[in-house]
């Protein structure tokens, strides 16, 4: 007996050091594929609705379907061009051009600013793994569209057109994600412009987003007149001065792009310091999944925000890459440990999403604890970046 509960007691001893240990990739990877084929499965069951042309989360307990302008319809794409990065397995190869290809008009589109998220995650990834000229050209002509929504007065890349009785020129944490399609595009066509304005954006985030802690506002409105500040304010979070989960990730992920792009140490710095703030918190979880808004005083009666998570595990990984720093690369194990652990969705359920657990609008009621599509990107996109962070 006592030999047992000897036993008992290193186990319990080892629980703290098993929980951060990182999944097996190719096993993660396979239960994606498996995930991936019953999405495919469902998609094809839908009909009636073929301007619908991407998968985005579940609701009313049915697979929802977006139309290609919608800001999340690059992910699922991007999900089936990673499938194919990692198995060169053509029938992903196939898939991939499919989906991307019914976002082509998009290039064109000037009334958002998710580009990015649109184009990149699904062109971007194609140009990457075939070098089809013709993705170039739509991500060049994609850059273009989203330069019509940068205003030098304000210095930045107008977000939203709705919404014109309460914002003036308002300006999302997310469209720091946006800034790597311009990048790109200054590479692609030579055409410098792109880059400036990505950087002039980075610049002025920087300057007007953040608090002293390092946490981010949501939203920054700008006066198109003069470029000053109207207001801050937390739109997705749970108040004006709290920290929404995924709006800390974007930035983190965003400065990490900016200092690929252009060593600047303001922004690695940047980075690192968002980083500090979300890993120094106290209502972060012990398993690092993060509740939706760490100032939600319904912690831990709250949902989480898996999607959070996800980004953030990916962007870690770079981030070690630039800092030589093990602790980011342990932190990201440990995250991506956790996801696959107890925020998978159950083997074929879920319409074939990856994961669940995920927050979209929580102040808005919708989507929240489900599972989203930009959870799934950044994870499988996480899993391949694991494997060359070490």
């Amino acid at each position: 007996m006592r030999y047992f509960l000897g036993l008992l007691f290193l186990f319990a001893q080892a629980l703290p050091s098993m929980a951060q240990k990182k999944p097996n990739v190719g096993n993660e990877i396979k239960f994606a594929q498996t995930q991936t084929d019953q999405m495919l499965l469902e998609i094809r069951g839908i009909t009636g609705s073929p301007e619908k042309v991407s998968p985005r989360t579940i609701e009313n307990g049915k697979l929802k379907m977006v139309v290609s302008r919608d800001w999340t319809s690059g992910f699922f794409p991007g999900v089936l061009w990673y499938l194919y990065d990692y198995t060169k397995d053509p029938k992903w190869l196939a898939e991939a051009k499919s989906f991307t290809a019914k976002l082509e008009k998009e290039q064109y589109n000037t009334g958002t600013h998710d580009l990015g998220f649109m184009i990149y995650c699904s062109f971007g990834n194609g140009y990457r793994l075939t070098g089809d000229k013709a993705y170039k050209d739509v991500i060049v002509q994609a850059a273009k569209s989203l330069s019509t929504r940068f205003n030098p007065k304000t210095g930045v890349i107008r977000s939203w057109d709705h919404n014109r009785d309460k914002w003036e020129y308002p300006v999302i944490i997310d469209n720091m994600m946006n800034l790597e399609l311009l990048f790109e595009a200054t590479r692609f066509s030579g055409d410098s412009s792109f880059y400036k304005i990505a950087v002039t954006h980075a610049d002025n985030t920087l300057r007007n987003h953040f608090r002293p802690d390092y946490s981010s506002f949501h939203v920054v409105d700008y006066s198109p007149e003069d470029g000053s500040v109207r207001s801050r304010v937390t739109h997705q979070g749970y108040s004006d001065e709290s920290a929404w989960a995924r709006g800390q990730a974007w930035g983190l992920y965003g400065y990490i792009i900016c200092y690929r792009e252009t060593k600047d140490p303001r922004y690695l710095e940047q980075a690192k310091n968002i980083a500090k703030f979300i890993f120094s918190h106290p209502n972060l979880p012990k398993d690092l999944i993060p509740y939706w808004d760490f100032n939600d005083p319904s912690i831990p009666n709250t949902s989480r925000d898996a999607s959070a998570a996800a980004i953030t595990a990916s962007a870690l990984y770079e981030l070690a890459g630039y800092t030589k720093s093990k602790d980011y690369v342990k932190k990201a194990d440990a995250i991506l440990g956790s996801l696959s652990r107890g925020y998978k969705s159950p083997l074929k359920g879920n319409a074939g999403f990856i994961l669940q657990h995920s927050t979209g609008h929580r102040p808005a009621k919708s989507e929240i604890d489900v599972p989203i599509n930009y959870a799934d990107y950044y994870y499988v996109e996480a899993l391949l970046r694991s494997k060359k962070a070490r």
